[in-house]
């Protein structure tokens, strides 16, 4: 498989980086799942129809935890590249 030119290659620093940041991002996505899916639920209730609010909201937010996990991924790379140039 070629690399695409902006890819660098750090070895095996790369791969666990890479993987670490793969499964708590999938594991963050899995969270929102449950968080809307339950939240739809509770909306057919009106005795949960708050709760179902408050799963929204924790949702939202990790909604805005995705691309920050992303850049925590870039920056560890970043950091792990440079050290084993030096």
């Amino acid at each position: 498989m070629a690399k695409r030119d902006a890819e660098i290659s750090i070895g095996a620093d790369h791969i666990i980086i890479e993987r670490r940041y793969r499964a708590l991002g999938a594991f963050n996505d899995l969270l929102i799942a449950v968080w809307f899916l339950v939240g739809s639920i509770f909306f057919f209730y009106d005795k949960l129809m708050t709760e179902g609010t408050g799963l929204f909201v924790a949702g939202s937010l990790q909604l805005l935890l995705r691309p920050v996990i992303t850049l925590c991924e870039l920056i560890h790379v970043t950091r792990a590249r440079k050290r084993s140039v030096k």
